[in-house]
């Protein structure tokens, strides 16, 4: 998932004390509240899941919609939503799922195994280009469908009968469940499936909530009255404000009109510091050099221009330097990543790949956005690629609002995002990377690396963990990836007066656990805050 906001988190920590009795901000007036109002910061929201990769609509999603399986909130480790049941074959290539009868859209419909079916071929459709299409490649034949090399969608091993939904795997995939929890394998209600703009409409949903509301500054959902654990659901009512700037965001904090910022905020002016939450996150922050064109399709060249890179100078600051793609997880093996500069290697790759001294190298185009961190780190680059190499580069500014779309173009070399995984597993990130894959801005396109991912698909346990390594550690040397630093999650919500809200390393929070804890003032009573992280916010993609 891309973020709708990239933050840049520097190394200044600041240790707190908040005294219980003195918050500074206004506490609820009832014992326990049914209304919560959240701020995400402000843009266009997808509301159409096939369409969208932002990390807000991920988290409102959670409240639209669900599938087969859905997060724990502690452990965003799956759980069964509407599959009832799971039967997994002896060869552990086909699951076979019984929908929930009691399963229902808002309008009160129910939810069928049909309406997976048609919502996943359709966005499977070649001609949608979905941004996530490409993670139902471990579906027997979805990658030939998604990619029009066939038009049949009978060849997609998926299959519906009555309440039974069955999916035939390319191969064993024992993190199958977790990608399930994705929004991308939700249903769609049969009145949405053909509606290419959900701009102009409320859609049926069969989530905990449902919208009653859209409009540029908020988006309203109420309790959806159908839904099958309705009993689990303790809101009535979400309003998610979309919100311009820090400033407003944090006035709505401080007023107590939100009781969630999960957005822009301005730290220094909050005055109830209690709810700063930062914690480790699943997401790298990265630049990487495109393989469209000559001769950026070299991998010669590409290590060349990672090789003369002052890592420290660039990392510099950061809570999180990262040297690698991949946030270290338990059990993966630990890489060599990116940290060593050898100028005379770089020259010399140059000279090997026929641009000796940069001779014949076109420009090259750094595209950034207006943030002031993104300046200095391309700066950085830049001049390095022009001393050590003779490379002659440019950096172009690109507003926040056209920053993602500006990525699918052809007409700069190097870029940057900011990816949070979307299940915790190597294959989120690495999928990325895959030459056919609708998410791969880089254009990367390498034999090698496809062997490896086809293998690890084949593989269980430690052994594909070592392959999947052995992929990422093909990406770093072949100078497509320059890691800068692993971000971690900001949130200002008070755990003390909202239940069901825990920091995890996906930074997801499903609306459907979340309740107000009955309010008692405890005077006296102090509580020493951990250390948190200052950020400031601009625009990035998840």
């Amino acid at each position: 998932m891309k973020y709708s906001f990239e933050m840049l988190f520097l190394a200044l920590v600041v240790p707190l004390l908040a005294q219980e009795q003195d918050y500074g901000r206004t506490r609820p007036t009832v014992a326990v509240p049914e209304e919560l109002t959240v701020t995400f910061s402000a843009g266009n929201v997808e509301l159409d899941f096939r369409a969208s990769y932002l990390a807000n609509e991920a988290q409102l999603f959670t409240a639209l919609y669900e599938g087969l399986y859905s997060y724990n909130p502690v452990t965003m480790e799956p759980v069964r939503a509407l599959a009832a049941r799971s039967e997994l074959s002896p060869d552990k290539k086909v699951w076979t799922f019984t929908i929930r009868s009691d399963a229902r859209y808002a309008n009160g419909d129910p939810v069928r195994a049909e309406d997976f079916h048609a919502a996943w071929l359709s966005l499977l459709d070649p001609t949608r280009n979905s941004p996530y299409s490409s993670l139902f490649d471990i579906i027997e034949g979805a990658r030939q469908y998604r990619l029009g090399l066939v038009s049949n969608p009978q060849s997609v091993g998926i299959n519906a009968e009555g309440r039974t939904l069955t999916v035939r795997l390319t191969a064993p995939a024992s993190f199958f469940p977790s990608m399930l929890c994705h929004h991308s394998f939700s249903p769609i209600h049969p009145s949405m499936l053909n509606v290419t703009d959900w701009s102009s409409h409320l859609p049926v949903t069969n989530g905990p909530f449902t919208i009653v509301e859209k409009n540029a500054d908020r988006i309203v959902l109420t309790k959806n009255p159908y839904y099958w654990d309705i009993a689990g659901v303790a809101l009535n009512k979400l309003t998610i404000r979309l919100i311009e700037n820090a400033t407003e965001a944090t006035a709505l904090w401080n007023t107590g009109e939100a009781r969630w910022i999960a957005g822009d905020v301005d730290i220094d002016a909050l005055t109830d510091r209690s709810g700063i939450i930062v914690n480790p996150l699943f997401a790298t922050h990265y630049y990487y050099i495109r393989s469209a064109q000559r001769p950026w399709n070299d991998y010669r060249v590409r290590r060349a221009l990672v090789l003369v890179l002052p890592w420290d100078e660039i990392r510099k600051g950061y809570y999180m330097p990262a040297t690698t793609l991949i946030y270290p997880l338990s059990g993966y093996p630990q890489l060599n990543g990116l940290t060593t500069t050898n100028v005379e290697e770089a020259q010399a790759l140059l000279t090997e790949a026929g641009y000796p001294n940069g001779i014949g190298l076109p420009e090259l185009v750094i595209k950034i956005s207006p943030a002031a961190d993104a300046a200095r780190v391309a700066t950085i680059m830049a001049a390095a690629w022009i001393e050590k190499l003779g490379v002659k580069v440019r950096i172009t500014i690109t507003p926040y609002a056209q920053y993602f779309d500006a990525m699918k173009q052809n007409d700069y070399t190097v870029g940057s995002s900011t990816w949070i995984g979307d299940f915790a597993d190597p294959y989120t990130f690495l999928q990325m990377w895959r030459q056919d894959s609708n998410l791969n801005d880089a254009q990367y396109s390498d034999s090698d690396y496809e062997n490896l991912i086809e293998r690890s698909m084949t593989e269980e346990g430690q052994q594909r963990l070592s392959t999947l390594a052995e992929a990422e550690k093909l990406l770093l040397d072949r100078g497509s990836i320059i890691p800068i630093y692993y971000s971690p999650a900001l949130n200002i919500v008070d755990t003390d007066e909202i239940d069901g809200w825990y920091p995890n390393a996906l930074d997801i929070h499903p609306f459907k656990y979340l309740k107000f804890k009955p309010y008692r003032t405890l005077p006296g009573v102090a509580h020493k805050l951990s250390p948190y992280i200052y950020t400031t916010g601009y625009a990035v993609e998840r």
